[in-house]
């Protein structure tokens, strides 16, 4: 629950209780991707059982799962069968088939092959805390997080919201960073970072489990190479990679956040989302503070 994080500002104008959240999601509960189905799109049970709840409350705090059903079909699958059958009329018939034709032979393959094609599921934890008014979606890229935004502002009525967006961007805190060898207060900068040339060559330069507070970075950054990526631990709790999209990456929870709790069966959703939650409450204002603080805001 929670490896990646795109992190937004929920509107001011929306409220809604449990109970109305429920009714919103029910209407669009996932149902399995059909015979014929590419894709299907829906709200299932944040726990895992099926025919419960769809928005969970776990000390406050809203957990809610996207299921994503996916088919597809290797476009060189398709071009086959077309040419086999192209090939057919043109040698029964003496015509070559026209684009208008071969077109519609290749869109009727795609639906006899359909059934026999490998489904791919994604699932993606949503969390809405109402009191601090952000929204977190555990989605690795923003077509993704798009489509959960979409899916909330469809079901929830009076549901809006925005991408954080920080007075000081993260490629230019990560630049700042780099050069001078000093994190801000309560991070520590790891050995992980992607620098990227902002000129024509596009030229990238990597370090994994690498030192980056050397000269060679320093020069690299100085020179013109902006970082696109950079790992960092916040107060020795939570490791994560910061991207310069203002999403983070390789969210990991360090062993100092589980001393003295101890997690059965029974309790373990419970268990974890409200560790989480609780650890990133915090965090999200000390990460947002060293960015500058929120356009827009005091």
């Amino acid at each position: 629950m929670f490896k990646n994080v795109i992190l937004y500002r929920v509107g001011p104008e929306w409220s809604a209780t449990v109970a109305q959240i429920e009714e919103g999601l029910d209407a669009a509960r996932f149902v399995a991707c059909g015979a014929s189905q590419e894709k299907s799109i829906g709200w299932t049970e944040p726990r895992g059982e099926a025919n419960g709840p769809l928005v969970e409350s776990v000390s406050g705090q809203l957990i809610l799962k996207l299921m994503v059903e996916t088919r597809a079909l290797p476009g060189s699958v398709i071009n086959r069968k077309a040419e086999e059958r192209l090939a057919h009329i043109e040698a029964t018939t003496g015509r070559k088939p026209g684009k208008k034709e071969t077109r519609e032979i290749k869109d009727d393959i795609k639906l006899e092959l359909m059934p026999l094609a490998f489904s791919k599921e994604s699932k993606v934890f949503v969390w809405i805390d109402t009191t601090a008014r952000l929204l977190a979606i555990d989605a690795g890229s923003q077509g993704r997080a798009d489509e959960v935004v979409t899916m909330l502002v469809k079901c929830l009525a009076g549901f809006a919201v925005t991408l954080i967006d920080t007075k000081v961007s993260p490629t230019a805190a990560m630049s700042e960073w780099l050069i001078s060898q000093e994190p801000p207060f309560g991070f520590t900068v790891d050995r992980e970072c992607e620098l990227k040339a902002a000129d024509e060559s596009k030229a990238v330069v990597r370090y994994t489990r690498h030192p980056l507070d050397t000269d060679e970075v320093k020069l690299y950054v100085e020179s013109g190479k902006l970082p696109t990526r950079l790992a960092l631990t916040w107060d020795s709790r939570l490791s994560f990679v910061l991207t310069e999209g203002m999403q983070l990456k390789k969210l990991s929870f360090l062993d100092v956040v589980f001393e003295g709790t101890s997690k059965g069966k029974e309790d373990g959703f419970d268990a974890d989302v409200a560790i989480a939650t609780g650890e990133l409450r915090k965090f999200f204002p000390d990460l947002l503070e060293v960015l500058g603080g929120e356009m827009g805001m005091a």
